[in-house]
């Protein structure tokens, strides 16, 4: 299976040494020796093998120090810094889990992260983030995953709480549903796309059905938007695949009255009162830092804020 944007980030930080790495690096520069120390004293071949792949990715700086030949020192650069922060949200989510808070590096943390990954990478999260499906239902819309593969994956996130069966409501299967720990799972997803954007090389490519995805995600957790009432588009300029193809669209016409959403769609030629347009960093730039400076914004009878 191969990752999708945000995958490779959040597969890094559920890894418990790196995690533990980057973490007791926080506070400043670390000498080898005290490094092995602050992560329970690993083998030496294993935190070798860690050490080099974080300075690979630009994750960590190695500096050499006089007079005493091998010893070593890490720090984190800026990369380094920010895929902590990536950590932080990570960390986040995990405390928030519905059978009580789950510490990083530990073996229910990597399974919830690889249960998250799997699902977005595959399109699982895609589809029940528009609505509920049954497994039969999953299994004819993701044709590239075999079904006793989706059912594992299903079966994971159940165990982990992002999905949870409608017991009695569909007579073909019972259908699965996202959770809100799953939908609030779209905060780190956008936080490790970006921080790849920015500092993983070559970086893996946005798709439509990742926005869509985020989109979907976020319109359910908008409970109360004010007073307003209309509809706007959001719309997001994809990647290029090279060459001098028109740029592609994707997003979501989202629908509020009196304050609250009423549908969020895909269909971008739906009408719309108001609209907001921008390349995928300038939206990244809008999760993160609330900065609308980047998008080009129009209409008239709805007002749009972040």
């Amino acid at each position: 299976m191969k990752l999708r944007a945000g995958g490779h980030a959040l597969s890094l930080l559920s890894t418990p040494l790196s995690a533990q790495v980057l973490e007791a690096l926080r506070e400043g520069p670390t000498s080898l020796v005290d490094l092995r120390r602050a992560t329970g004293s690993p083998p030496a071949t294993t935190m070798r093998g860690h050490m080099r792949r974080l300075v690979e990715i630009g994750a960590l700086e190695r500096t050499r120090e006089p007079g005493f030949p091998g010893a070593t020192t890490y720090g984190l650069t800026r990369s380094g810094e920010e895929l902590v922060a990536v950590g932080d949200e990570l960390r986040a989510w995990l405390a928030d889990a519905p059978t009580g808070p789950i510490e990083t590096g530990t073996p229910a943390a990597r399974s919830s992260v690889k249960a998250l990954i799997d699902a977005w990478s595959t399109g699982i999260v895609r589809v029940l983030a528009a609505r509920p499906v049954s497994l039969t239902e999953l299994s004819g819309l993701i044709t590239s995953t075999s079904y006793p593969s989706l059912e594992r994956r299903l079966s994971a996130m159940r165990l982990c709480g992002q999905v949870r069966r409608l017991e009695g409501e569909a007579s073909k299967g019972t259908p699965y549903a996202a959770t809100p720990r799953l939908r609030r799972a779209v905060v780190p997803l956008v936080a490790a796309v970006r921080w790849e954007r920015r500092h993983l090389r070559p970086f893996p490519q946005v798709r439509r059905t990742d926005v869509e995805a985020a989109f979907l995600l976020v319109a359910s957790l908008l409970a109360d938007v004010g007073d307003l009432s209309g509809s706007c588009r959001f719309a997001v300029e994809l990647d290029r695949n090279g060459g001098a193809a028109p740029a592609k669209t994707a997003g979501v016409v989202l629908t509020v009255s009196d304050g609250r959403v009423t549908s969020c769609v895909t269909r971008l030629g739906e009408p719309a009162d108001a609209w907001a347009s921008g390349s995928v960093g300038a939206w990244l730039d809008v999760a993160s830092r609330g900065s609308l400076v980047e998008l080009e914004i129009g209409g008239t009878t709805m007002r749009f804020t972040p």
